[in-house]
């Protein structure tokens, strides 16, 4: 089975639980493992927050958007989320940050959630593509099969 979609949103706090619901529901209709379903939902969430904080600059006339890509195809689900912000002056290094710190853990946290993580510019116009992937397990009974 193959399932491909993709959003363009708007850089706004709102439009991340709508891409998280998004892939819940297609990975639950799908037969997806709740589990791994959980892990890659958090890893989105976190992609997306950080394109709706840092993927533009008004001044630059970046776009005020950004895309999410899910592709769920034989046995992994490939994640993308390609903003129009700066991009990286070197690719970025990823630290684990602090228990108690509220920034600079999503990066983190998609690494640990993620088999495989990508993090680098968008090839031309500028802005950053944080893609991740993982292998997916399968409930017994999925709900596409059984429409």
């Amino acid at each position: 089975m193959s399932i491909w979609w993709s959003l363009h949103l708007r850089r706004e706090a709102a439009s991340v639980p709508l891409a998280r619901r998004l892939l819940m529901g297609t990975m639950e209709t799908a037969g997806v493992d709740p589990d791994i379903s959980y892990d890659l939902s958090v890893a989105l969430s976190e992609a997306c927050a950080n394109a709706v904080e840092h993927g533009g600059d008004g001044a630059r006339g970046a776009s005020e958007a950004y895309r999410v890509t899910a592709y769920l195809d034989g046995e992994k689900c490939r994640i993308e989320v390609t903003d129009s912000g700066p991009g990286f002056a070197r690719p970025p290094v990823v630290r684990a940050a602090r228990v108690d710190a509220e920034h600079g853990r999503g990066l983190c946290l998609i690494r640990e959630l993620a088999d495989h993580v990508h993090i680098g510019d968008k090839p031309g116009r500028g802005g950053t593509v944080v893609s991740f992937d993982k292998m997916l397990k399968w409930t017994k009974d999925p709900n596409l099969l059984t429409a």
